[in-house]
């Protein structure tokens, strides 16, 4: 592909080389160092003049640190005369606070959906899945477990937590049933994991034969791990937007789904002027 670059900041160097192996490119020459003093130093190892600049950097592991070294990247290629410069975040720091319903882009915005991959990996892995229930653990989500649910065409169910305060639930009110089913938990990402092992428990004592959670964003920060293997999951599935070896050799129940050729064609297509539609519904081959 003529006139393009991709780079990648240090977040998850392993998910940018998927993504530019998938679409035949070498990753961009760049070197990140710290001063002395702590502030973050880019170097763009090659000319950018006149190209569609790719910068890969998720919202993970030091987050403030990866956030603040996208943007002197970003800089740093628009500064070198980069024709374009677009930022690719498989998951997208800051958006857990309720801000993001207030917050406006004021230059185009492609969300890129993970639930074509999250039916595939439905269909693929889970034998009895005609005979399965998908679970939202909070009622924030029933608008994506119904939309899993109807391509499936299998029923939903959700539940209902009452909070007193952020990160403790109290109780939990299943609506919905999961009687002689597989259950599938189905959320956005999952921190530490306290409401979704509450949720598997529950699910198991209304009947529910065995117990699977898909997320997107596996973070599995604090006590995550040890919950999850303590739970009652099958297996606990997320897509790779945040690097998960380490989090793997302690937990056996995790599984990944590779999102990377979802991204690869994001960019091909961006990069040509074409849809990006197609692939909210779609898996690329």
């Amino acid at each position: 592909m003529p006139n393009i670059k991709i780079f990648s900041g240090s977040s998850h160097q392993d998910l940018s080389q998927k993504i530019a192996d998938r679409l035949g490119l070498e990753l961009g020459k760049v070197v990140t160092k710290k001063f002395s003093n702590q502030e973050t130093c880019v170097e763009i190892g090659e000319s950018v003049r006149g190209e569609d600049v790719y910068i890969v950097q998720s919202g993970c592991g030091e987050i403030n640190d990866n956030l603040m070294e996208l943007l002197i990247m970003i800089n740093a290629c628009k500064i070198a005369s980069a024709s374009r410069v677009t930022a690719v975040i498989p998951c997208f720091p800051y958006a857990r606070q309720d801000k993001k319903d207030k917050g406006f882009f004021d230059i185009p915005v492609d969300n890129l959906y993970a639930e074509p991959a999250v039916l595939k990996w439905i269909r693929e892995n889970i034998s009895e899945w005609r005979n399965c229930t998908i679970v939202s653990p909070d009622a924030g989500g029933a608008k994506r477990v119904t939309s899993i649910a109807d391509r499936l065409n299998v029923d939903f169910a959700l539940i209902h937590k009452e909070r007193k305060k952020a990160n403790e639930v109290d109780r939990m009110v299943l609506v919905g049933d999961v009687k002689d089913r597989v259950a599938i938990l189905v959320d956005d990402m999952a921190d530490t994991c306290g409401t979704i092992c509450h949720a598997a428990d529950k699910l198991l004592s209304a009947g529910a034969t065995r117990v699977y959670a898909i997320l997107t964003h596996g973070i599995f920060s604090g006590p995550a791990i040890s919950r999850i293997n303590s739970a009652c999951f099958e297996a606990v599935v997320v897509t790779n937007t945040i690097p998960q070896e380490d989090k793997m050799k302690h937990c056996s129940k995790i599984q990944v789904i590779d999102i990377s050729m979802i991204l690869a064609e994001a960019i091909r297509r961006t990069h040509n002027g074409e849809s990006v539609s197609y692939l909210f519904s779609h898996v690329p081959l």
